[in-house]
C-alpha cells in the first residue's frame, strides 16, 4: 500500500532556528544526581589571561536575555543554571567559559550528541564510573563503537571533549561546558585545553544513557552501516524536527519525561549512490503513553491507516508494520514502553533491516 506523507531532512546546523518558534518550560531533572558546576574552580589567571570578574549566573528566568531563542535548546535538556566566566588579555583576545549545569549526566551528554564534529581531546577527570559502559575522557583513541568486554557495542563516539576552531565542548557528568576564544592564535588552544582540564578535574565520567543500547551497533550481516557520529539523544520534538522533520506538531508525544535516540545508517551499493536511513527509538514512561504516541504518529503521518489506530496500533508487542509513502518506506514497532520507527528507507527490505536493529524486546 502506498500512503501519502513523508519527511524532509533538516541539517542539525539550523537547530537553533527551529527552536526559536516555541518555548519549552521544563523543570524536571533527568538522570542521576551529578556534581554541580558550582564545585568547579577555575584559575584567576592563566598565562596572559585573567578573569574579568565573578561569573555571571543565568537561569531559566533570564536565559533568553543571554542567548535569545537558543535558550530553548538548553531548557529542553532540563537546564538548571549557567555560569559565565570571561578571561581577558592585553591583546583583546577574550576567552569565554560557559558552564551549563544540567538536570543530570544524560542531559549534558545529549547536548554534546547534537554535534560530534571536532577533534577528540583527552582532558583527564576521575574516569569512568564503576559499572559504567562508556570509556572515560582519556580514551579518545578507542573505536567509536567499542565498549567494555562483554558489553554491547556502543552506538556513540567515545568522545567527551571536542575541539575545533577555538571552541572546546565538554560533557562532564551533569555539566555541559563551552570554552570559546574570540580568535585562534599562538597559545590559545593550549590555554583552552588547560581550562578544560580544570573543569573535569575530579569529576566522574558516567556512562551514556542506557537508551543508546536500545540500538544494535553491529549485525552479523550488516547491509547498513551505523554512523556513530550522527547519533543524537534528546527529549523534545523540536530537536527531533531539526534532525528529521516529521510535523510541526508533537505527534509522537515527546516531552521531558520521554527519552529518544536517533541514529543514521548508510549503505554504499556497488556502482550506485550512497543511501541513508534513520532509526528513531523512544522510551515512554509506560506502555499507555507509548501506544498514544504510536496512535498520534499513525493518525497524523499515515492518515490512510488512521482507521486502524485502535487495537492494531495499540497492541502491546505488536508485529512490525511497513508502509510505502511518497518518498520511501517507513517501519514501526511498539514493545511495552518503547516505540521504534525506521524512517527515510529506500525500500521495504531496507525498512525491515533498519527496524531490526532496534533492541526493544
Amino acid at each position: 500500500m502506498r500512503i501519502s506523507g513523508g519527511a524532509r531532512h533538516v541539517h542539525p546546523a539550523i537547530l537553533v532556528l527551529v527552536l526559536l518558534s516555541t518555548t519549552i518550560l521544563c523543570c524536571s531533572r533527568g538522570g542521576s544526581p551529578a556534581m554541580p558546576s558550582d564545585t568547579i574552580r577555575l584559575p584567576e589567571k592563566i598565562d596572559g589571561w585573567r578573569l574579568a570578574g565573578p561569573p555571571r549566573r543565568v537561569d531559566a528566568a533570564n536565559i533568553f536575555d543571554y542567548m535569545n531563542g537558543a535558550g530553548e535548546l538548553y531548557l529542553s535538556y532540563h537546564f538548571d543554571h549557567l555560569l559565565v566566566y570571561e578571561y581577558k588579555n592585553d591583546g583583546g583576545n577574550d576567552i569565554l567559559v560557559e558552564l551549563y549545569d544540567m538536570g543530570g549526566s544524560r542531559d549534558a551528554f545529549g547536548l554534546l550528541s547534537l554535534d560530534w564534529g571536532g577533534e577528540t581531546v583527552e582532558l583527564g577527570g576521575r574516569g569512568r564510573e564503576e559499572g559504567g559502559s562508556n570509556p572515560g575522557a582519556g580514551s579518545g583513541t578507542r573505536s567509536a563503537t567499542q565498549s567494555d568486554a562483554g558489553a554491547a557495542p556502543l552506538i556513540v563516539p567515545s568522545s567527551r571533549a571536542l575541539y575545533g576552531e577555538g571552541l572546546l565542548r565538554i560533557w562532564s557528568d551533569g555539566v555541559y561546558a563551552r570554552i570559546l576564544a574570540s580568535r585562534e592564535g599562538p597559545g590559545v588552544r593550549e590555554v583552552i585545553l588547560r581550562l578544560g582540564k580544570a573543569i573535569v578535574a575530579e569529576r566522574a565520567d558516567p556512562a551514556p544513557p542506557e537508551l543508546v543500547r536500545a540500538v544494535v551497533g553491529a549485525a552479523t550481516d550488516p547491509p547498513w552501516t551505523l554512523r556513530p557520529e550522527r547519533t543524537s539523544y534528546f527529549y523534545s520534538h523540536l530537536v527531533l524536527n531539526s534532525l528529521y522533520y516529521l510535523s510541526h506538531e508533537n505527534i509522537l508525544g515527546l516531552g521531558p519525561d520521554t527519552e529518544a535516540v536517533m541514529v543514521t545508517f548508510e549503505k554504499d551499493p556497488e556502482g550506485g549512490a550512497k543511501r541513508s536511513a534513520r532509526l528513531l527509538v523512544i522510551k515512554y514512561p509506560d506502555g499507555a503513553q507509548a501506544a498514544n504516541g504510536l496512535t498520534g504518529f499513525v493518525e497524523a503521518y499515515l492518515p490512510d491507516l488512521s482507521g486502524e489506530s485502535g487495537p492494531e496500533v495499540r497492541r502491546e508487542g505488536g508485529s512490525p508494520r511497513f508502509v510505502e509513502i511518497e518518498d520511501g518506506w517507513i517501519g514501526y514497532r511498539m514493545s511495552g514502553a518503547y516505540l521504534a520507527l525506521a524512517l527515510g528507507c529506500p525500500d521495504e527490505e531496507a525498512a525491515r533491516q533498519v527496524l531490526a536493529r532496534a533492541a526493544i524486546e
